[in-house]
């Protein structure tokens, strides 16, 4: 038997910038150009942008090509919508000189991204987030991806944009219950890293949901550094950067579990609550912050009650299939304290007893949050 060696380069260090400002989006699509020469773009976007300014600001009387999801949300999540997108770029005759923009919400990213980066062996994708959890989250850090039928994000790959354009101003055609649901997002940042930072989400709160300005653009600036700090240092989610999923593995369970019904930020809120549980369980302490999370989550109008139609038996079965799961159960991110993650051994994720989790999940089914 012969045997070949063949060395594989690591690949070239890269960056991207995130612009963040109010009411620029009319002068995005030019930057574009000046960024991506001779690019052809196609723009992937979903109905409820459609039906919002937002298209035309940004495009302007520029014929851009596009392809408009529906129904907007997890349920055009998966596989099919992806290759739909896909055969109508070929139609379209894009090779590898075009590049893809997402404008839209985390899902819109999440999907405009897979195809960026599956779509003739990748293509540059520009993130131009419209939502609150797509503007603290998603459209920072790379990670792409659409459902499967068993679980979320099932089908993804690491695909970091050219360029992200965060518009604060774009979030004042969000209604209220996706507006406050993103903003979850942002109180995990300051649980995960930052104690002052979670401080004045509490303290600026009403002009938070009065979506004035400045505190759109603080905490759009202050996400967006949490978010590149961690994921500078682990851009591929080998250890730190599991940080960022700190409440998502029971949240993305019931999520799943709700067939979509449940919003992202909703669903994770209740995954930071059962995660407070077992920090406590297993003695971490972190019993005056449940209150604290607990009122801010009630600030929000943020149901903290699972579903009766979920069972114990449904989160746990989706959780033994998380993506991240060992010997089919996940590790989980633990708070040693408000703004500091547990790291013991150099591991920010913990194996957890099933006992515990499923304690966890029995007082949050129980409890009348």
């Amino acid at each position: 038997m012969q045997k070949i060696k063949v060395e594989i380069p690591a690949c070239p260090k890269s960056s991207y910038t995130i612009a963040i400002d109010n009411d620029f989006l009319p002068s995005v699509l030019s930057q574009i150009k000046k960024l991506l020469p001779g690019k052809e773009l196609f723009l992937i976007t979903d109905v409820n942008i459609a039906k919002t300014k937002h298209l035309k600001n940004l495009l302007g009387r520029e014929n851009v090509p596009r392809f408009i999801i529906s129904p907007a949300g997890e349920k055009s999540k998966n596989i099919k919508t992806v290759t739909k997108i896909v055969e109508e770029m070929e139609k379209k005759s894009l090779g590898r000189d075009c590049a893809v923009i997402a404008l839209g919400g985390g899902t819109v990213g999440d999907i405009a991204g897979f195809v960026a980066a599956i779509y003739k062996r990748g293509v540059p994708v520009i993130q131009i987030p419209t939502t609150t959890v797509a503007q603290a989250d998603s459209a920072v850090g790379g990670k792409t991806g659409v459902d499967s039928s068993i679980s979320k994000n099932a089908f993804g790959i690491f695909k970091n944009p050219a360029a992200v354009f965060i518009d604060v101003n774009t979030l004042k055609t969000l209604d209220e219950k996706q507006f406050n649901s993103g903003l979850v997002e942002s109180i995990k940042h300051g649980l995960i890293a930052d104690a002052n930072y979670l401080t004045y989400l509490q303290k600026n709160l009403k002009g938070i949901l009065a979506r004035k300005q400045k505190p759109l653009e603080y905490i759009a600036v202050k996400n967006c550094k949490i978010k590149a700090a961690v994921v500078g240092s682990d851009p591929c989610e080998k250890n730190k950067r599991r940080i960022l999923n700190y409440g998502h593995t029971i949240g993305h369970a019931i999520e799943s579990a709700s067939n979509y019904k449940l919003l992202h930020g909703q669903a994770v809120a209740i995954g930071i609550i059962a995660a407070n549980i077992i920090e406590q369980k297993l003695g971490l302490g972190g019993k005056e912050r449940l209150q604290v999370l607990k009122r801010l989550f009630g600030e929000l109008n943020i149901s903290l009650k699972i579903p009766k139609n979920i069972t114990k038996r449904q989160i746990l079965d989706i959780i033994s299939r998380d993506k991240k799961a060992v010997q089919k159960w996940p590790r989980f991110v633990l708070l040693e304290k408000t703004g500091k993650v547990l790291c013991k051994n150099g591991q920010f994720a913990h194996q957890v007893e099933r006992k515990i989790v499923e304690e966890a999940i029995n007082i949050l089914i129980k409890e009348n949050y």
